[in-house]
């Protein structure tokens, strides 16, 4: 049995992986913001963007650090503003930082920790009004590739750039059937990815399968970032 940390699990992806964990054995610790009620293992109530955790509730021993918060903010560049740029790099690059730092300890006394990261498909492919996150994510990918340099051997660090997923953070891209449907025909796979596409990834990097994997950005993103159909 592994203990797991996921910053973010009372939806979308972080619930999902939250839901596998526990259906595998493991435990999971994680954090919401606001819907307690969907949260996921024993948790807690945290912003990242101000908060702390508060480690007496977590193990002196901590296997994996999943860090899930995000934003999908697209906009042409020219209304690009730097406040809304800076939200984006505080949420989803500064409070994994934070967050990652104070539970430090806590992953080096494992005998070989896991530290998941979420990224976007469109760092690797230009795509249109993606600049503000492809920079935010963009530098989570050099984060996670700098991070499993230092740590290694004893600390896997990875992460998963995904393209677009059926999540309440996409919502507003999928809002209707014909937006559903153009969004599908634009991946090979001819489909929207689904939040147990990107888990069951996430899972297998936390486990001891993926023991031989540290410093890579894995696309699950139904072939959008190699294949042209």
């Amino acid at each position: 049995m592994k203990n797991h940390l996921i910053i973010g699990s009372s939806s979308g992806i972080g619930n999902a992986l939250g839901t596998m964990l526990l259906e595998r054995g493991d435990r999971v610790f994680s954090t919401f913001r606001s819907n307690a009620a969907q949260a996921v293992g024993e948790a807690q109530q945290l912003d990242v963007l101000e908060g702390t955790l508060d480690l007496d509730r977590i193990p002196d021993v901590l296997d994996g650090f999943v860090y899930c918060p995000g934003r999908i903010d697209l906009k042409p560049f020219a209304r690009m503003t730097p406040d809304e740029l800076r939200k984006d790099l505080e949420l989803q690059v500064i409070g994994g930082v934070r967050l990652l730092q104070q539970v430090l300890p806590r992953l080096k006394a494992s005998d070989q920790a896991s530290v998941v990261f979420f990224s976007t498909v469109a760092v690797e492919n230009g795509f249109n009004y993606h600049a503000q996150v492809a920079i935010s994510k963009g530098a989570l990918e050099g984060l996670t590739r700098s991070l499993a340099a230092e740590f290694a051997p004893k600390m896997r660090v990875n992460a998963i750039a995904p393209s677009l997923t059926d999540t309440p953070l996409a919502a507003p891209l999928l809002s209707t059937d014909q937006k559903r449907d153009a969004n599908a025909a634009r991946h090979p796979l001819k489909r929207i990815g689904s939040t147990s596409d990107i888990a069951e990834m996430a899972a297998f990097l936390l486990s001891d399968k993926a023991s031989w994997i540290t410093g890579q950005i894995i696309h699950v993103d139904g072939g959008m970032s190699s294949i042209r159909g």
